[in-house]
């Protein structure tokens, strides 16, 4: 099992965000982690990945409560830009060797090639959409066990999701697992196994992509509309 949580609860000032999420993520999956805004989603991956500590049950990657165990075995991708602009993209890929020891810099640089992004350049003056792939790269270029990814495809143009989605898929090893949050679920839809739905807090549903698509005569993507319109959300 790479990520087990249990009756995981947090609030912010009083307001509650998880209300007693119960989940299990085996190895070898690809997530996705879904619901409207508010629902959730950051909030949980930001507590899996040791940013944030729950107010009360527990969280486990692969057995291991969140700590430096924990943190050694998971890549994370937060949803905003948080590298320094001032920096060279060959300079955040030596910070990222010299910080992980699971970080394969031939990976990274292999990337960048494949979307003509100049490593000499300073991160200052790449375009929102290009920094984004650029942090991308560096979670992908690590060997963890899990990865979460926080809106990995909201500012990449669409001509580069393809490729994107490529490099998440051929780039994790079949003993880890990927948890991603998105809006773009018909961009995704297709590489997922599984798919959790949050709502206020709470899980939804948690199933296998093919079997919801089976049950429900629709796609991932109709499906999620039709869920959280009917709820009012």
């Amino acid at each position: 099992m790479i990520l087990e949580c249990k009756s995981l609860a947090k609030a912010y000032s009083g307001s509650p965000a998880l209300l007693g999420i119960d989940l299990q993520i085996g190895s070898g999956h690809i997530v996705g982690l879904l619901g409207p805004n508010g629902s959730g989603k950051t909030t949980l991956i930001k507590l899996a990945a040791g940013l944030l500590s729950p107010d009360s049950g527990t969280i486990l990657v692969q057995g291991n409560p969140v700590g430096p165990a924990s943190k050694s075995l998971v890549s994370y991708l937060p949803d905003h830009a948080y590298l320094d602009g001032h920096r060279k993209v060959r300079e955040a890929i030596g910070f990222f060797h010299d910080f992980y020891t699971d970080f394969e810099p031939d990976r990274a640089y292999g990337m960048l090639e494949k979307l003509s992004i100049d490593p000499n350049q300073k991160l200052k003056a790449l375009s929102k959409g290009t920094k984004e792939k650029v942090q991308l790269i560096l979670a992908m270029s690590r060997r963890a066990k899990l990865y979460l990814l926080d809106e990995p495809i909201a500012g990449v143009d669409p001509a580069a999701r393809d490729y994107i989605l490529q490099t998440i898929l051929s780039n994790y090893d079949e003993s880890a697992s990927i948890l991603i949050s998105t809006h773009l679920i018909s961009d995704i839809e297709n590489i997922l196994d599984e798919v959790v739905f949050l709502q206020n807090g709470k899980i939804h549903t948690h199933a296998s992509v093919d079997l919801l698509r089976q049950e429900s005569h629709k796609s991932i993507d109709a499906l999620f509309r039709e869920v959280f319109q009917c709820s009012g959300n």
